[in-house]
């Protein structure tokens, strides 16, 4: 652990900095300054590969460097800027303050800026700003000013925390922008499953649970996975419980982001050239439908006398084995269906309890499953809702039995022979589950099991006609169907559901 570098109050005269040799990250380019500051406006810290002159002034720097300014615009702005030139020009009202000591701190992560404010770094994040092009060579922190006199103390330079990676986390990017509006669209019936699914979730922080970090040295790239997916896929080397860093320092981004496009979406395109980096990686991690797509297709290129390296994209895509169903999850990916039906059985790498009131604990299962095809579900674990940061949610009104089955829907993709069998009722309250959840093909493939039970030309040598259709009576009777808005969770809307049935009519 870095040694904490702790410094008493000082003052800073307009347009002037303070520099100390003590006060540097260990490892340049990553760390984190805590700070007590007392001042009108203009609380200035400067990051920068060498320490500054004793008339240094950021604003007449010429090397690179990096400057994060506390309450500019006379205390209403709060602004970031690289070598110079600013970068961020956000609203920041009343983050100086003048009549006591504020408590500050600021990390740089790879080009990654975080402010907060507070005591306890790391925590009551302010902003956050991301360089593309990152300067990973800043290593001493300067204490500066501008027009009016600023008060520091308690100056610390400490250490990234062990679970650092947890900071990209925050990241604001625009890439959340489209995802975001094609949930909504979900929600509203807008657009169709083929829209949303698992491929929305590549390379996001929403529901991540592990990191790959690529590259080596300055330029190492972190890039998030969720571990149920990659261990339905493969196998690798992940724990149960803590959150895990998988280090690849000889596998470059370009070829991580084909293996893990593969594993989401089932299709990638790679160069000619990377198709041995993309199919070692593939076999390291026994995603053998990859591996074998990478070997046969080099296996094809030298058999056409095709010269590899020339810049060609080569695309692989995952067979679907059956292409006559409506391609939802899993189906269409590189997903072991037994393997991740084991996965729901044990409960390993779960991160959410569900338990229903007077039958406790039903199931231990991952959130994103339950995101990819539940809307409810979705909002529940990413809009900031009790059980985002929570493992544990309480349901209520829910049979049980039903419930499970649309969970194991969820795991597997389909209705098995034995789950079709059940009786009446119990199919219509998978049904309205399955609406009041969001979990459309599950309510149309229901819909379509209880109308063909209905029809005219169903045998039903024992009663099972008359006694299937005195169970939706009855039903009907109980739960007033075609009004029931109850929610399960008193902050958990459900749709108005209405079945549309053929008229019963008991003739038996």
């Amino acid at each position: 652990m870095i040694e904490e570098k702790e410094r008493k109050s000082l003052t800073v005269a307009p347009f002037q900095c303070v520099w100390s040799k003590d006060l540097k990250f260990r490892e340049a380019g990553r760390g984190c300054v805590a700070f007590d500051a007392y001042a009108h406006n203009d609380v200035t810290v400067v990051f920068r590969e060498n320490v500054g002159s004793q008339n240094y002034h950021y604003k007449r720097d010429n090397n690179p460097h990096y400057t994060v300014i506390l309450g500019s615009h006379r205390n209403r702005r709060l602004k970031i800027e690289v070598d110079g030139k600013s970068v961020v020009d956000v609203e920041g009202t009343g983050l100086c303050c003048s009549f006591a000591f504020q408590s500050y701190w600021i990390s740089i992560y790879d080009g990654l800026i975080s402010v907060g404010k507070g005591r306890y770094p790391f925590q009551n994040l302010v902003f956050q700003w991301l360089d593309s092009n990152p300067n990973c060579s800043v290593q001493y922190v300067g204490f500066s000013s501008w027009d009016k006199h600023v008060g520091y103390r308690n100056v610390n330079v400490l250490p990234l925390p062990h679970n650092h990676l947890l900071l990209w986390k925050q990241v604001d990017s625009a890439e959340y922008d489209r995802k975001e509006d094609l949930e909504e669209e979900l929600e509203n019936g807008q657009t169709g499953y083929e829209e949303w699914g698992l491929k929305n979730f590549l390379e996001s922080w929403k529901l991540s649970d592990v990191v790959f970090i690529v590259g080596n040295g300055n330029i190492e790239r972190p890039v998030p996975a969720h571990k149920v997916i990659l261990q339905a896929c493969g196998n690798f080397p992940l724990s149960s419980s803590n959150e895990d860093v998988i280090q690849m320092h000889d596998v470059t981004y370009v070829v991580l982001h084909a293996f893990l496009q593969y594993i989401y979406t089932g299709q990638t395109q790679i160069l000619e050239s990377q198709l041995g980096s993309l199919g070692s990686l593939a076999l390291q991690y026994e995603v053998m439908p990859l591996a074998k797509q990478c070997k046969e297709t080099m296996e094809r290129s030298m058999l056409n006398k095709k010269l590899l390296g020339v810049g060609k994209n080569v695309e692989l895509s995952c067979p679907n084995s059956r292409p006559h169903y409506c391609v939802t999850f899993p189906l269409g990916l590189p997903i072991n269906v037994q393997r991740l039906n084991e996965l729901h059985s044990s409960g390993e790498y779960s991160d959410v309890n569900i338990y229903i009131e007077g039958h406790g604990l039903v199931a231990r299962l991952h959130k994103i499953i339950l995101s990819l095809w539940s809307v409810p579900f979705m909002k529940m674990f990413t809009n900031g809702m009790s059980e985002t940061s929570s493992s544990e949610i309480h349901l209520s009104e829910v049979p049980p039995e039903a419930f499970k089955i649309m969970l194991k829907y969820m795991y597997i993709g389909e209705l098995s022979l034995a789950d079709t069998t059940y009786s009446g009722t119990l199919l219509l309250q998978l049904l309205l589950l399955a609406d009041q959840f969001g979990v459309t093909p599950l309510y149309q493939e229901c819909c379509k099991i209880l109308l063909e039970c209905l029809s005219e030309g169903w045998s039903s040598p024992n009663g099972r006609r008359t006694q299937f259709v005195r169970s939706c009576k009855q039903f009907h009777q109980f739960h007033h169907v075609n009004s029931l808005k109850k929610p399960v969770r008193e902050d958990l809307q459900c749709t108005s559901i209405t079945v549309q049935l053929p008229a019963l009519t008991l003739s038996c």
